[in-house]
């Protein structure tokens, strides 16, 4: 598919102009849309390396092994077929907290162990059992409750004034998305079609009935866990710190009543404080969990320039194929096609290829974004919008393939249309939180 989109945007581009006089405007955009993207590359890189330093430094410092532990009880209720103590359960738990605090490349290797583990208690070798679908569901619509680093970086690079103004909305949306996706999935699983094989006789024939088991338990808790506890003088410097915080956060929340409505204070308040507080509490974690904080944040900060490396050449290629298109004219009239229908729900036109797209790629997605923002604006509605849009879900499509193909799953069952009634969510509310934000 992405190959598809991409091929459409560059020949389109180069169709369209031909018959409508644009080509010279065409060849232009090719350059300046390449100078531009390694100029947004350069602005991003700084922000993004900085912000994994300090989710390194949480993580270590036990806000991943927290987020376990309480994750635990709620599995237990989701997952009923999975036995508290089998690997698959140790796996999901810190996949699913791996991705709550933002760390998609940890979160990845946990979601392929517990795919594994869990075909290994599936009847039907090749079938996705129930477990399998409701994990697929939360995995491409989880919920992120870290800031979204990367968007923010990318806003804050394209001039944006309030770069983490997006963060509240986006937790709505992809909160909309996950609770729409488990919901689709009790919903679907009832239907005959989505109904699994019937039972085989005899003990379970899943793809690993043959293998020896692994052996029971939490997998790869992470180091924080066994940490000794902060001594005073920690707990003493993180309890004056917040409590400073949360004394200049009300001193300034007076202010703000005097003069501007509750409403706007509130909004104001969450634009500007929410990411130094995050910032804070991040470092805090960190101190409390004994951690040689520039040490955690150095070895963080090295990942990060490993992600803006990877991400550089899918922002290259998706801009200068995005601008070409704008810049033959065929983008216009696509928007002016569709707007009719989308803004009768108060979406415009203009942000539907970044919704299009994000089921599809992450970075194709996270490339469209960056030529919208910088062509409308990153604090327009529309630039608001798809910043919101590209954190509101998951990449479908590329979960669903990835995690199929290492538990050898061949039929999904209902996992895609659960996953797409759930980005459909995501979308909805995105909107919705924007224009309560933003309008």
């Amino acid at each position: 598919m992405l190959n598809a989109f991409w091929f459409g945007l560059m020949v389109g581009a180069v169709l369209y102009a031909a018959f409508n006089g644009r080509m010279g405007d065409v060849s232009l955009a090719f350059f300046e849309s390449a100078k531009a993207a390694i100029h947004l590359v350069i602005g991003l890189a700084g922000a993004m390396i900085f912000m994994l330093g300090l989710m390194r430094i949480a993580s270590e410092g036990g806000l991943l092994a927290l987020l376990t532990r309480g994750l635990r009880p709620i599995l237990r209720r989701l997952f009923p077929q999975v036995p508290a103590e089998h690997p698959a359960m140790g796996a999901m738990i810190m996949n699913l907290a791996s991705n709550m605090l933002g760390l998609g490349n940890a979160a990845t290797p946990f979601g392929l162990k517990a795919m594994k583990e869990l075909a290994r208690l599936s009847p039907h070798p090749g079938v996705a059992t129930d477990s399998m679908v409701l994990f697929l569901c939360i995995n491409a619509t989880s919920v992120v409750l870290m800031a979204p680093t990367g968007t923010m970086a990318l806003r804050s690079a394209a001039g944006s004034t309030a770069p983490a103004a997006i963060w509240v909305p986006t937790l709505i949306a992809t909160a909309c998305s996950t609770l729409t996706a488990v919901t689709a999935f009790y919903l679907l699983r009832r239907l005959p079609r989505f109904a699994p094989p019937p039972a085989a006789a005899g003990p379970a024939a899943g793809a690993g009935a043959a293998e020896e088991p692994e052996p029971a338990g939490p997998v790869g808790l992470p180091d924080a866990v066994r940490r000794e506890r902060a001594g005073p003088w920690r707990i003493a410097l993180a309890a004056g710190v917040t409590l400073a915080l949360g004394l200049g956060l009300v001193r300034e929340a007076r202010r703000l009543l005097g003069e501007l409505p509750g409403a706007d204070v509130l909004s104001k308040l969450s634009s500007d404080w929410s990411f130094p507080l995050l910032i804070a509490g991040l470092l805090l974690v960190g101190v409390l969990g004994r951690v040689r904080v520039y040490e955690a944040a150095v070895e963080g900060a090295r990942e990060g320039l490993e992600v803006v490396v990877r991400i550089v050449p899918y922002l290259v290629l998706i801009l200068v194929a995005v601008g070409m298109f704008r810049a033959s004219g065929a983008l216009d009239l696509l928007v002016r096609g569709l707007d009719p229908l989308t803004s009768r729900i108060g979406f415009p036109a203009e942000a539907l290829p970044v919704a299009l797209l994000r089921p599809l790629s992450a970075q194709g997605a996270f490339g469209v974004m960056a030529e919208t923002l910088k062509t409308h604006g990153p604090d327009s509605f529309v630039g608001n919008l798809v910043s919101t849009l590209v954190g509101s879900t998951e990449t479908t499509f590329y979960v669903l393939t990835l995690y199929a193909g290492a538990a050898g799953v061949r039929s999904l069952r209902h996992a895609l249309p659960a996953c797409l009634i759930g980005d459909l969510a995501g979308f909805l509310g995105a909107t919705a939180a924007c224009h309560v934000f933003f309008d």
